[in-house]
């Protein structure tokens, strides 16, 4: 490495052997061993170490982000504390997460939970069934909750309805209403309810049925955002040909209007559903019972009261379970976390982008070493980070949380130098253009504006995340490096 400068000033240009291609332009970072490199970001995620947040078996596990608190929630089946529902609050630091103290959410032996944040009220609302109301007839209930520092307190629970299977709730952000699907045991058929959340508690419309068959088995529920739609994905196993189905419902007032049932794939099972919001496409995540158990995923695109579908993309050539879908708006993927029974059963994740009505897939990672069960996802937006909640069955089926990236770039708040005076080959030595020295390699730039390195090498007038000053513009084609 060797500065170029006027003797007795301060040193503007830099020499120093590439690591990897420097593109005319680029962001240069300096590497520990001297070398430079072009700020560039990976495909592959990046995940920090497993954190138990339950020393217990902990099922039915759901997830959800608090933006005003920007904390975690975790809910489920304690079965360590006689099966009750059970919510945890976690705060997220770089790679990690911590949890405050698990508060019991209700005093009875619950499953199927979900929970969901309410953004106009500040509230998480969890839903969950009720055996207290015996195994046949188990009663639907949902309760508010309102985070408090590392802590959540709980209203009083408030009956929807009596079921079995399935309990989404997601939150419709364009009515502010929660919405709760569900498969009715008893009286049969398939069914949605829209809730209104009023300081500690919630209060429910009437049911509305989107399913007459009894069989409609594991609901998955998501709100896209572009159409301001709820989009239910279900089996629907009384079908003349049972087929994984998607619906769309609108919500009026109390009540939700929903439109026809379209079937995407024969022998779908095991759901997980996400919403793109770059592309505004639901994605739905599913073991394909037709082709050897694969995980596959669908796109599908909302219009109105419909949603088409394009064709279906396998993301595991082995069998999968438990799947978890997520979108990460930070840098526009879907991330699925999902159960490889290929490869012993190891929590496993694959990254996506959504191109039209199609998804492409990155190389899958093994993030838990171990038998992993029950996936369930979130995003905070305040970290730009992944949340996933897992049983961990090689640790005696703990609850079990792991913070992910769903991409890692080579930049940081310290290792920017400046910007790369040419374009270079790897390993050539190159110049770089460090503090005060004028680059004159760039275009389309305002005269004038402070520009910031973005995770991806490109500049922008608005600081990322690390925020780094790049320089400052003083033509469309010139930049005064670092001011």
């Amino acid at each position: 490495m060797r500065t170029i400068g006027n003797a007795g000033s301060t040193a503007r240009k830099l020499e120093a052997v590439a690591s990897g291609a420097l593109p005319n332009g680029q962001p240069v970072i300096v590497n520990a061993d001297g070398t430079v490199s072009a700020v560039t970001v990976s495909e592959t995620p990046s995940v920090g170490s497993p954190v138990v947040f339950e020393s217990a078996q902990s099922n039915f596990l759901a997830t959800t982000f608090d933006s005003n608190s920007n904390k975690v929630v975790i809910a489920y089946q304690d079965d360590g504390n006689s099966d009750f529902c059970t919510a945890v609050v976690g705060t997220v630091s770089g790679d990690s997460i911590s949890f405050g103290t698990p508060v019991v959410v209700v005093s009875a032996a619950s499953a199927q939970i979900s929970a969901t944040f309410d953004s106009n009220s500040n509230k998480i609302v969890i839903a969950y069934r009720d055996f207290n109301f015996g195994v046949a007839d188990a009663g639907g209930f949902a309760i508010v909750g309102t985070v408090s520092g590392t802590s959540i307190s709980f209203g009083t629970p408030v009956a929807t309805d009596t079921y079995n299977d399935g309990t989404p709730a997601v939150f419709d952000s364009s009515t502010n209403k929660v919405v709760i699907s569900y498969r009715k045991g008893l009286e049969g058929g398939a069914f949605s309810i829209v809730g209104t959340v009023s300081g500690t508690s919630i209060s429910f419309g009437t049911k509305v049925q989107f399913l007459a068959s009894s069989d409609a088995r594991q609901i998955s529920s998501v709100f896209a955002t572009s159409t301001n739609r709820i989009v239910n994905a279900y089996f629907d196993e009384d079908s003349i040909t049972p087929s994984g189905t998607a619906i769309v419902g609108r919500v009026s007032g109390t009540s939700i209007i929903f439109g026809t049932d379209v079937a995407f794939a024969t022998g779908a099972r095991s759901y997980s559903i996400a919403f793109d919001d770059n592309s505004n496409k639901v994605v739905i995540c599913y073991t394909d019972n037709n082709n050897s158990s694969f995980g596959t995923a669908i796109v599908g695109t909302v219009s109105g009261t419909s949603i088409s579908f394009g064709t279906p993309v396998v993301f595991s050539s082995s069998a999968t379970q438990n799947s978890s879908a997520v979108f990460d708006s930070s840098t526009n993927k879907i991330v699925v976390f999902y159960r490889d029974q290929g490869n012993s059963n190891f929590g496993t994740v694959v990254v996506a982008v959504v191109s039209g009505t199609s998804i492409s897939f990155g190389t899958p990672v093994v993030v838990a070493s171990g038998a992993s069960l029950e996936f369930s996802s979130t995003f905070d937006i305040a970290n730009s980070k992944i949340v996933t909640a897992y049983r961990d069955a090689a640790n005696s089926s703990f609850g079990t949380s792991l913070v992910l990236s769903s991409e890692t770039s080579n930049l940081t708040a310290e290792n920017y130098i400046g910007l790369a005076s040419n374009g270079y080959p790897d390993t050539a030595t190159a110049t770089i253009d460090v503090q005060g020295a004028i680059n004159d390699r760039q275009s389309g730039l305002t005269a004038g504006q402070a520009y910031y390195v973005q995770t991806d090498g490109t500049l922008s007038t608005t600081a990322g995340a690390p925020s780094v000053f790049a320089g400052t513009a003083v033509s469309e084609t010139k930049m005064i490096v670092k001011g």
